[in-house]
């Protein structure tokens, strides 16, 4: 019986005893949920429900929780009902019960965890989006792998997801990096606002092979401009990919412009009412939806602002029929909050349609230290440097396994290391221990058959393996709505530590010398659905599920 399952019996329960009392039910929630206790003692899970609804029914929870209790009693698969303080459900499933999770779990193999919690939402959930003057930083590290993390968990929870990422080819840092290129080409300084590094020197003479006539065309840093551009877009994807983002769209900048798209903005939020000159300037009146000053669209001297694409990109997602925006951006961009969102309230959108996520700061220790960084890129740590120092998978775990307001020191000697301080290898070796079972079985002949008697699943450690494997979809489903894949990280932790107890006090395969029990049997059903919940949640956050270690 899964907890959902189980939620729903307390609910029909509930509604059996508002009969029994001659309550309106009418003030009972659609659906509810079931916890499991902190005390194994309480129970295998705890419902709240008579403390929830009885204040509004007029009547005493206790008094409640007990025709609650006397109803659930009687369900299939419950074993026993406590009613604990003023109310509160104590729930004991019996073993059967508890222990057909395993059959389901192998049977739904991949798309266990799968639900529908979000169906019918169209997400465009856009990351990222480094401008391609330089490689992927650290920052943007992080987001490619909680970005992706949360485009799973999110698509697993029933939504319709379009992971993008915005391409800034338009505006005045392109234009340094052009500027910059043409500078190292013709082997002059790095011009004021421009970028340096051996990365610029690279990619200059890569343009210089594609186009030698660069240096003698009408205007040489357009020519380095184009070039340049796509040169260093092609070796950010490049990166990405690498490391296991992949985005549905890529977006450019310049076609706003080139298709007229600010303009356009710019007359929908006129015909708003929260367009106004100023000195010849033209600005959006985002005072009135809570922002701390208006925002300039268009200079005096008649030149677009940042700002104003942000406006054009944001229409742009609303009429390619998303119905909910979510941006995630650096903590230096924490001031960016409060304009946006005024300015999709300027649109006529309700609050809550853009939803932005702030990332905070990542550290490259080692030894304690702070890493010193590759000339090529200057003191920037980039993607590539935190995956030359820990490998892809432990760069993703880690990155996703914490709150992303939260600051993270990487520290190399940690992720790296073979042992079960360092929480990706824990993880993975759990599952290489689950496929090394599996795999000892097949190799004896040991069978777990085609179905198992569940009520023999009785041993402590048997049932919190169970009670562990069944929250997985919840977990998922929480994740999403919370924008918190870390929470997919930290179940697999301790699911992988229950499976270790489990192993280490639960024989699964017989002796050499021995018969297979049926008990043997139903231990395999339970090793196999740890297995394939082990992947599933690696898989949540792009990290592979290795067989061997």
């Amino acid at each position: 019986m899964t907890p959902e399952t189980l939620a729903e019996k307390v609910l029909s329960a509930t509604r059996a005893a508002f009969e029994a009392l001659a309550l309106d039910d009418a003030v009972l929630p659609t659906q509810t949920a079931v916890e499991r206790p902190r005390d194994p003692k309480h129970g295998d899970y705890a419902s709240n429900i008579a403390l929830q609804t009885a204040k509004k029914a007029g009547t005493n929870p206790r008094a409640l929780a007990e025709q609650i209790a006397e109803h659930l009693a009687a369900t299939e698969g419950v074993a026993k009902v406590d009613i604990a303080g003023p109310g509160f459900l104590n729930i004991t499933l019996d073993a059967a019960a508890a222990g057909e999770i395993a059959g389901k779990i192998v049977a739904a193999g991949p798309s266990y965890g799968d639900n529908e919690s979000m169906t019918e939402q169209h997400i465009n959930l856009e990351f990222v989006s480094a401008n391609p003057t330089g490689p992927v930083h650290v920052g943007g590290t992080r987001w490619a792998a909680v970005g992706d993390a949360l485009a799973r968990v999110m698509r697993a929870s029933g939504a319709k997801v379009t992971a993008e990422y915005y391409f800034n080819d338009a505006g005045v840092q392109v234009n340094n990096f052009a500027a910059s290129l043409l500078a190292s080409a013709k082997g002059e300084p790095t011009p004021e606002n421009g970028y340096a590094g051996g990365y610029i020197d690279e990619i200059a003479q890569q343009v210089l092979e594609i186009r030698p006539d660069a240096l003698a065309a009408d205007d040489p840093q357009a020519v380095f401009h184009e070039v340049g551009v796509e040169l260093m877009f092609a070796e950010i994807k490049n990166d990405l990919d690498n490391f296991g983002t992949h985005f549905d769209v890529y977006f450019n900048e310049k076609d706003l412009h080139d298709k007229g798209e600010l303009d356009a903005a710019v007359a929908r939020l006129d015909q708003q009412g929260h367009i106004f000159e100023s000195e010849g300037a033209v600005f959006l009146r985002t005072t009135a939806f809570g922002d701390d000053k208006d925002r300039a669209l268009k200079k005096s001297n008649g030149e677009w602002t940042y700002f104003a694409a942000d406006c054009a990109y944001y229409l742009d997602k609303r009429e390619r029929g998303f119905d909910k925006l979510v941006l995630m951006l650096g903590a230096d961009h924490h001031g960016y909050i409060g304009r946006m969102q005024a300015m999709s309230q300027a649109f006529g959108d309700k609050p809550g349609t853009l939803e932005i996520l702030i990332g905070q700061m990542v550290n490259l220790l080692k030894d304690g230290q702070p890493v010193r960084m590759a000339k090529r890129y200057g003191n920037v740590i980039t993607l590539n440097d935190i995956v030359e120092a820990i490998g892809v998978d432990a760069a993703r775990y880690v990155l996703a396994r914490y709150s992303s307001d939260s600051t993270i020191d990487i520290d190399i000697d940690l992720w790296t290391k073979h042992s079960s301080d360092n929480p990706v290898y824990y993880v993975q070796y759990a599952h290489a221990r689950v496929s090394g079972v599996l795999r000892n079985a097949a190799e004896r002949g040991v069978e777990k058959g085609e179905s198992y008697d569940a009520a023999l699943l009785t041993h402590p450690r048997e049932s919190d393996l169970l009670k562990a494997l069944a929250e997985f979809p919840a977990v998922v489903a929480t994740a999403a709505d919370l924008r918190e894949p870390h929470r997919v990280a930290r179940y697999a932790e301790e699911l992988a530590a229950a499976y270790h107890r489990f192993q280490h006090d639960c024989r699964v395969l017989p002796f050499p010398d021995e018969a297979t029990t049926p008990v043997n049997q139903a231990r395999l059903w339970v090793v196999d659905a740890t297995r394939v919940v082990l992947a599933n949640a690696l898989g949540l956050l792009g990290v592979s599920a290795p067989e061997r270690m």
